[in-house]
């Protein structure tokens, strides 16, 4: 059963099945002589970024759960690999700001979904361990490090919250009496979405580049038949309720909320659907990355 509330079932397989192909030929071009040195460890990190898309986008297709722990080795050789090039070619400056949570919304983002992930797919010691060290940024934001230290205790924990807007939301739902955690953690996911698009200017630093919206947020408003589009699912949440074994009953059927993967034998929690195709393209701003921004080049 297809999850995500946009796509047939047409698309889902076609997407899927696409996307697993470029893997496939990124993985083996790491793996060949390295042609253009500067961009290779740029290369290496959209590869590891193609994975953890492509795990959001098999759960959107309504692949089982079971499944989608297979992307993780990838995920972290790539990113290994982008470090181990990125040493020689990033300067400091770009180490900086492309690894601080405090001045790259987009890698808060992304380390709180696959910190998400990691909880709720159990991935191996050995996996959780690598990609702590590839996450880093120990002590540096109460509400993230707390949900890593769920699972590594020896994890420090920040002593403020990076981005209030829209993360508040969810402190304020882990820290809440268990009778209330239910109703707030409902409300964080219902204004997740609309939240998350302006959540840089909350952040308790300036950021390394300016933008409108993270990277992914308007895939599926433009070029739908593309394939960016991947799903808009609040990882978030479901990383706070594996960590602290909150109740998300009131959370299930929202649409951005990924039940499914805290219940992977089922039954569902996104409702069936009729075939829904998206919505006709309307003009919004291009998307550009946070990393081809920071390099200088658009998507």
């Amino acid at each position: 059963m297809i999850r995500a509330p946009l796509g047939s079932s047409d698309y889902w397989s076609k997407v899927s099945h696409n996307n697993d192909g470029y893997i496939d030929k990124s993985q083996k071009a790491l793996r060949e002589p390295v042609g253009a040195p500067d961009y290779a460890p740029q290369y290496a990190f959209e590869t590891a970024q193609k994975h953890w898309h492509q795990i959001l986008r098999r759960y959107s297709a309504g692949d089982p759960i079971a499944d989608l722990s297979r992307y993780f080795p990838g995920l972290l050789d790539a990113w290994e690999e982008a470090e181990r090039l990125g040493a020689t070619v990033w300067t400091q400056e770009q180490q900086f700001t492309r690894h601080s949570w405090r001045v790259n919304y987009d890698h808060y983002i992304t380390c709180f979904w696959l910190v998400g992930l990691g909880l709720a797919l159990d991935i191996p010691d050995d996996q959780w361990k690598r990609l702590l060290a590839l996450i880093g940024n120990e002590g540096e934001d109460v509400l993230l490090d707390r949900i890593i230290a769920s699972r590594s205790p020896e994890r420090s924990i920040g002593s403020g919250l990076l981005y209030p807007k829209p993360y508040a939301r969810l402190l304020t739902a882990v820290d809440a009496a268990e009778d209330s955690q239910a109703m707030l953690l409902s409300a964080f996911v219902k204004h997740w979405y609309t939240e998350v698009r302006t959540g840089a200017k909350s952040g308790s630093d300036p950021q390394a580049v300016s933008y409108r919206h993270p990277y992914w947020y308007t895939y599926g408003d433009e070029n739908f038949e593309g394939g960016a589009y991947f799903g808009r699912w609040c990882v978030e949440a479901v990383a706070a309720v594996k960590a602290f074994d909150m109740d998300d009953s009131q959370c299930l059927g929202l649409e951005h909320y990924p039940g499914d993967l805290l219940r992977p034998n089922g039954p569902s929690t996104h409702s069936a659907r009729q075939e829904v195709e998206p919505p006709v393209a309307v003009a919004v701003e291009n998307k550009v990355g946070f990393w081809s921004k920071l390099l200088g080049r658009r998507e």
